[in-house]
């Protein structure tokens, strides 16, 4: 199944996302796209955020700032998933009128993947390395940058991966490391490097850090605002992203 459906799937399953690309090709600005499709200003950026980063191109191009709040439009890819949304529309009612009884519904619902990572990411199996009772599958994201899993061998078999399958990777924000580029990148961690986008203060707890990727996807992470103080760290500065291969999650469509 190629990267369009499965994505077609995914926003099939929250029509409210569906309606903010809609809004944003009628309204050209996030926060009237926003206000439109019933979603806060936040919302609608973690939206297409999540959107960006499951698609091998991104759907939304962005710009911070200025009147209205930022503007925004469907890129090409936007556009075609828009009118496949469409066709898929048509289908969907015919599916629903298959149904024998609401419990056929109900179980596909629960088959349906829901997840707590802040970050979702597409991405593709390029090489499995067997160590010891563990697999390191190695991932490649849109636009080539190379990145690590250490799941084990069961998940392995379990997911069915081999070279080639599309994955979806999940990363808890807490689990992202910040640091300037000039700093030593620490060893043995998977590392991607991008420019602050937005911090996002938090009353009770730390800043919420957004940082877009030369790929067009968005990472989110965490990091007190005296740590982003001390490193250099501010809006539009470059940023260098390290996790552990064994905080990384991965998940296929059954």
């Amino acid at each position: 199944m190629s990267t369009l459906s499965l994505l077609a799937q995914h926003v099939t399953r929250r029509p409210q996302r569906i309606a903010l690309l809609e809004q944003i090709a009628e309204q050209g600005s996030i926060t009237r796209a926003a206000k439109a499709a019933g979603m806060s200003y936040k919302a609608a950026w973690d939206a297409i955020d999540e959107l960006n980063n499951l698609a091998e191109q991104p759907l939304v191009a962005r710009s911070v700032g200025g009147k209205g709040g930022g503007g925004a439009r469907l890129t090409s890819a936007g556009e075609r998933l828009l009118q496949l949304h469409q066709r898929l529309q048509a289908i969907q009612a015919e599916v629903l009128q298959a149904a024998d009884n609401d419990a056929d519904l109900r179980l596909l619902g629960r088959l349906m993947l829901r997840t707590s990572a802040r970050n979702q990411l597409g991405g593709r199996v390029r090489a499995i390395q067997p160590q010891g009772g563990n697999d390191l599958i190695g991932i490649e994201l849109p636009g080539g940058s190379l990145i690590q899993a250490q799941i084990t061998r069961s998940s392995t078999a379990h997911l069915q991966l081999q070279p080639g399958v599309s994955v979806m990777v999940l990363l808890k924000a807490g689990w992202l490391q910040l640091s300037a580029l000039e700093q030593q990148p620490e060893p043995g961690l998977n590392a991607l490097e991008g420019t602050i986008e937005q911090i996002i203060p938090e009353a009770d707890g730390p800043c919420e850090v957004r940082i877009a990727l030369p790929n067009g996807q968005t990472l989110c992470a965490q990091a007190s605002a005296e740590q982003l103080t001390r490193q250099g760290l501010a809006l539009g500065a470059p940023v260098r992203t390290q996790f552990a291969a064994s905080h990384v999650l991965l998940g296929t469509q059954a």
